[in-house]
Parts: structure tokens; sequence; C-alpha cells
């Protein structure tokens, strides 16, 4: 269990507020020795403000942060020396290049590991040869991400690690840092990408309007949640004798054009869902598997993409009804 471990990242109440809403709210986050902790949410949500607190950037005003057992202010040259940390918006200097920037990070942090190194160029097919300058979003990228791991941390705080790379290099590193778990690292990962999150953390924080709205085990939630069914009908009278009454279950959405109905339901009502069914012209059903990204978007309802249904069988935006 990862309460019984070690807390390498204590993050207790944080409250940074910076006025018309913007900031981070009575916030706690507790990342365990060989857990990767994932912190979820929209840009503007909070999470690179939690980070910046974490690294020792930026002084709490309510709350403690702290990493290694230690306050997270005033000590963050001692983090930098001991941790790989992946910023949201690297800054790296436009009077580098490549090798440059490397060498800069080797000499903050006092060791080299040539072996690392090769092995992180090689993987993530980066040249440090050329000059800042000329990089592409995705090269500096890269760059970031070879400086962050390079000594080989055993504690990684990456904010928005994927950004700005293409769907190929970022399946690379998701595979990668599923091996980094595998090798016992501390990895704190901020995304708005659901696959990723979803790939690699063990534990998951939803934050929204800087206020953690739920905290969960990512293995549970997809073991507990209700099951959610696409019903097609041949019959028009069915289909709204259906929806309007006739099923006992929560009715997600329904789409009167295709004769659509989404019914949400616990996992042990199974064999009622097939009794309801009896009787009527149905074209066919399917299940809708629960995804991460459906549990996220139950507390963004205001910026629900139809629960994901745009685009199954004909379904628009225009058409879905709630």
């Amino acid at each position: 269990m990862a309460e019984d471990r070690e807390v390498i990242i204590n993050v207790d109440h944080l409250t940074k507020d910076y006025g018309y809403g913007r900031g981070v709210f009575d916030v706690s986050i507790k990342v365990h020795k060989g857990e990767c902790y994932g912190y979820l949410g929209p840009n503007g949500a909070g999470k690179s403000t939690t980070i910046r607190h974490i690294m020792g950037f930026a002084k709490p005003k309510v709350g403690k942060v702290q990493i290694f057992g230690t306050d997270s202010f005033g000590n963050t040259d001692k983090i930098l020396a001991k941790v790989g940390y992946l910023p949201g918006e690297p800054a790296i200097p436009a009077g580098l290049d490549g090798w440059g920037f490397i060498k800069m990070m080797q000499g903050m942090r006092g060791e080299t590991n040539q072996e690392r190194l090769d092995y992180l160029l090689n993987l993530f097919k980066f040249n440090p040869a050329m000059s800042v300058k000329e990089m592409s979003l995705g090269e500096k990228r890269k760059l970031a991400v070879v400086a962050a791991f390079m000594n080989d941390p055993d504690v990684l705080v990456l904010d928005e690690p994927t950004s700005g790379l293409d769907p190929v290099m970022q399946q690379i590193f998701i595979d990668f840092i599923i091996e980094e778990k595998k090798r016992g690292k501390t990895i704190l990962l901020s995304s708005h990408i659901f696959s990723e999150v979803d790939a690699t953390c063990d534990t998951i924080s939803i934050i929204k309007d800087g206020h953690h709205v739920s905290t969960f085990n990512a293995n549970e939630l997809k073991k507990t949640q209700d099951k959610t069914f696409l019903v097609y009908f041949l019959d028009m009278d069915d289909y709204l004798a259906f929806k309007n009454g006739k099923n006992k279950f929560e009715l997600l959405y329904s789409h009167d054009g295709i004769m659509l109905a989404v019914v949400k339901f616990p996992a042990d009502k199974n064999n009622e869902f097939f009794q309801s069914l009896k009787g009527l012209k149905v074209s066919h059903f399917e299940e809708k598997p629960f995804t991460l990204q459906d549990y996220f978007m139950s507390f963004y309802k205001e910026e629900r993409d139809f629960g994901g249904l745009e685009g199954v069988k004909g379904n628009t935006k225009e058409g879905i009804k709630k």
C-alpha cells in the first residue's frame, strides 16, 4: 500500500490566492516513494502553481509544502540537485546550443552520467548540436526532457511533460515513464492529457479552478464504476417509451434522429437492464467503457463534449440532446 511508504512530496492545505479566483485553495497532495501521482486538470486550473510551490519557487500563503521532509521554500537549490524537474514552459537560454544547455545543467547539479545521457538522446532521437534559436517547440521539449532525466534522479516532477511532442514521441515518453516506475522512481506528473495519466499513474487528483474535486486510486476507479450502454432502436414508439419512462435507469443522452438512448446503471443491475429491453424493437446495443475522461468530465459538465459520444454512429453536437 502506498500509505505505508515514505512520503516524498507533501503538500498540506496549500492556499495561494492571487485574486479574481486565481490560485490554489486548500490543496493537499501526498506522493509516496515509488508512486506515480497524476495531477489532472485543464490549463489554468492551478497545476503549475502547485508545482512551483513544491519546487520552492513560491512561498505558501497558507499551509505547508515539503519535499524529502524539508520545507520547499528557501531550499530550491537543494531540491534541483536531487529532483528531475521538467517545467511546463522550459526557460532555455537562446544563446546556447543543446550541448551548451546540457553542460550548464550538469554543472548546476555537480555530476555527469554520460551513459544515461547517451541513452536518452537515442531514445528521444534528439541531436543537441543545433542552437536553441533553431529548435522547434518539440525539439526544445525534448531537450528539457533529456535535461530533467539525464542524471537519473530518484524523484521526478513533471509539468505537462509531453506538451509540444508529436504523437510518436508522446507514446515513447509514456513507455519511458512506465519503465521509470518499474525502476522505483517517485513521480509527480501534471497533465491535461488523459491517455498519459491513465497509462502511468497510480493515484490521481483532479483540480478545478484551484480546488481539488477528487483524489482516487486509478485502478479502483476502473473496477468500481457504473456501466453505460448505448441502445439503438428500430421503432420510434419503442424508443420514446424507453426514453420517457419504460427504462428505470439514468438517461444520460438521447438522439431522436437516430433513435439512440444512452443509459447508466450500477454494475449489479445488468439483468434488470436486459429485462427492460424485452418486447422492444432494438437494432442493437453496446457498452461504452467507462474512462478516466468520463469521470473527469463529470466535474466539468459545462465543458462536456456530450460524454465523448460525438462521432458515434452519426452523433453530432447538434443532434444529441440531454
